[in-house]
């Protein structure tokens, strides 16, 4: 490979939550580990990999002149995006109109509800869900309507079109949020299972918010569709929402965008984003997008498919072969969502007792409650092969 996906990076004190927040006696970070053993950080959804060369190339390039007053989006900024989404989407009707900056999806999503419900409105959501989407409808005055994904025969997670139009229709709903890829369950949704739910939407009059900000991260050759992609009523309906924060490793930064093709949406969402003076990116992040966004990362994305590829299908068959855990394999994202019932319950056990003692060996993952499922864990495989072995081991020595 050209670029390193093996070097181990300390990352202590460098503003990194995944690591320096382990053992801060937060309720909703991972314990210390015991004396001997590491940190393994496997919870934060950001990656213990160097992003590529381009991106601190192209911010230390801006930096290096020594002015930094307002200004306006590039066409270089806006042409980035169009050209990512033509190469690794095959969109080619985009236009930098489409184009809007969003202080990160979650500030999309804040906006976007804001903008087409009322305090105390429910929105349809997938069970298990992304915890930031529960933050965001709680802090709204929102409620979340759970439509629970489903196992089929071989495990795969589906979506039940029959539970999301029932809810719908008993809620009045007109706002969902659909996560593509899912996080945290790594579904990336089929042709034929996004017609089906855009048409249970359509039916419904509701207006959709996609979450594509995992679009990039595919696993053993999945293909993303773009919600908006599907037919004139979808590309109409979405509010679609990408970053390359989480491609990149960019968390840090801020800078997502929306792209809207219909004007009353965008003009909506636009003005609801203004109100709060705050969206506004940031001269540097508007550069590090450009970097990413740049033929050299193209070829550091797709070898990063591959490193995760690998590191999920070790993990994967490792993790499967434990009796009593419940795991689909995702098919993007870079997370793992164990299901461990069987096993708490066969081995007199809490769900919290399990998750200690992966704490206690310094396997840093994470309650899977707050993305409803009271006996769920949640781990991130973003990190160097090597410490994706280390931490199986020490989850076959000293967990399980």
């Amino acid at each position: 490979m050209k670029y390193d996906f093996t070097t181990i990076m300390d990352r202590s004190g460098r503003d990194a939550m995944a690591v320096d927040a382990i053992g801060s006696g937060e309720d909703w970070a991972p314990a210390a580990p015991r004396e001997g053993f590491t940190k393994i950080p496997m919870w934060v959804a950001d990656m213990n990999f160097a992003t590529v060369p381009a991106i601190p190339r192209e911010i230390i390039k801006r930096a290096e002149h020594p002015a930094y007053g307002y200004y306006t989006p590039t066409e270089e900024y806006y042409d980035s995006i169009i050209r990512w989404h033509q190469r690794r989407n095959g969109v080619t009707d985009l236009t930098a109109n489409d184009i809007g900056y969003e202080n990160g999806v979650l500030g999309c999503v804040s906006s976007a509800v804001q903008a087409f419900t009322a305090p105390g409105e429910s929105i349809l959501l997938h069970s298990p869900t992304y915890i930031g989407f529960t933050h965001v409808l709680e802090d709204t005055g929102r409620r979340a309507e759970l439509s629970p994904l489903v196992k089929d025969e071989s495990g795969v997670w589906r979506m039940d079109y029959n539970d999301m139009d029932r809810r719908l229709k008993e809620k009045r709903i007109h706002l969902a949020i659909l996560c593509s890829p899912h996080n945290p369950c790594g579904r990336v949704w089929e042709r034929q299972e996004l017609e089906r739910a855009m048409e249970v939407f359509r039916e419904n009059k509701c207006i959709v918010i996609s979450d594509e900000i995992w679009s990039d991260i595919l696993l053993n050759g999945h293909h993303h569709i773009p919600t908006q992609s599907i037919n004139e009523d979808a590309r109409r309906r979405t509010i679609a929402v990408y970053a390359p924060s989480k491609t990149f490793n960019l968390a840090g930064l801020i800078g997502s965008y929306h792209i809207i093709y219909d004007d009353y949406l965008r003009d909506r969402l636009t003005r609801q984003g203004a109100m709060s003076h705050y969206n506004s990116m940031n001269v540097l992040s508007m550069h590090a997008l450009i970097g990413a966004y740049s033929e050299e990362g193209h070829q550091w994305a797709d070898e990063l498919c591959q490193v995760l590829s690998q590191n999920v299908n070790y993990a994967f068959d490792v993790i499967t072969g434990l009796n009593g855990v419940e795991l689909s394999k995702p098919e993007g994202t870079y997370m793992l969502f164990l299901h461990c019932e069987e096993y708490c319950k066969s081995h007199g056990i809490t769900i919290d007792n399990l998750i200690r003692r992966g704490w206690d060996v310094g396997v840093a993952w994470q309650r899977g409650a707050p993305f409803h499922d009271e006996w769920g864990i949640r781990m991130n495989l973003a990190l160097p092969f090597s410490l994706v072995e280390e931490a199986m081991r020490r989850l076959l020595e000293f967990v399980f």
